[in-house]
């Protein structure tokens, strides 16, 4: 039975689609069970089963034989990373479900196309492969990840800085981290568009041109929202 499942692997691992979902389907009953461990989330089983496809097919695409230890051994740690991953970039930043599960086809797609081909596919490629507009799926990949910090720095024509010194303009560490309490909650209140483009400009440190192209806006019309949005959030956090 090892052997059979190892050769499968290595099929898969090849580029072979069937072994893929040969694979895929033989351990969709170890994907539910850790599913199961995460029920009375906020997110329907369907998307985690999914997500944990995902944290699978990684799995298959980075086991070696030579490991010495089970697959379902090697994998499930990898299945609930990302499901955990999936669970805590659902936070700070809210998308809305649409996006959440155009990204999580984008992020499968990404992955079958390249094993099946040995090379990361570009947005149109992915775009195709799930029927989606290129811009719907970078907008959604891009709302998927995780903010990395608020005190990441960020260019802009000022030299490097914070988003937390942009907002708060505090000194104090004791009051820096204070104000990003605040500052967690008043960003949690701003409209979806305006948190998109916070996330994009300072947890991803995208230009304004690049954002603007993301959204599918003006670059002067981004430096307007971002200059209203970061003049809300001061006010809100006082």
């Amino acid at each position: 039975m090892k052997h059979e499942q190892y050769s499968l692997i290595i099929s898969a691992q090849s580029g072979n689609k069937d072994s893929m979902e040969k694979l895929t389907k033989d351990n969709s009953g170890l994907i539910w069970s850790i599913v199961r461990k995460f029920s009375g989330r906020s997110v329907e089983s369907e998307d985690l089963f999914q997500v944990g496809a995902i944290g699978l097919i990684k799995a298959i695409n980075k086991f070696d034989v030579k490991f010495n230890v089970e697959f379902s051994t090697y994998a499930v740690p990898m299945i609930m990373g990302e499901i955990r991953r999936f669970l805590r970039d659902d936070g700070i930043i809210k998308v809305s479900r649409s996006l959440k599960e155009t990204a999580i086809k984008a992020k499968a797609a990404a992955e079958r196309i390249s094993l099946e081909k040995g090379y990361d596919p570009p947005l149109s490629e992915i775009a195709d492969e799930i029927g989606c507009d290129v811009h719907m799926v970078t907008l959604a990949l891009e709302s998927s990840k995780m903010p990395e910090s608020i005190y990441k720095t960020v260019d802009d024509d000022k030299g490097s800085t914070l988003l937390i010194d942009k907002i708060c303009g505090t000194d104090n560490e004791e009051d820096k981290i204070l104000s990003s309490v605040a500052l967690k909650k008043a960003i949690k209140d701003l409209p979806v568009r305006d948190r998109q483009i916070l996330m994009l400009r300072y947890y991803k440190e995208k230009t304004q041109s690049e954002v603007a192209k993301i959204m599918g806006l003006s670059q002067v019309q981004i430096s307007r929202i971002e200059k209203k949005m970061l003049t809300q959030l001061r006010e809100n956090i006082g």
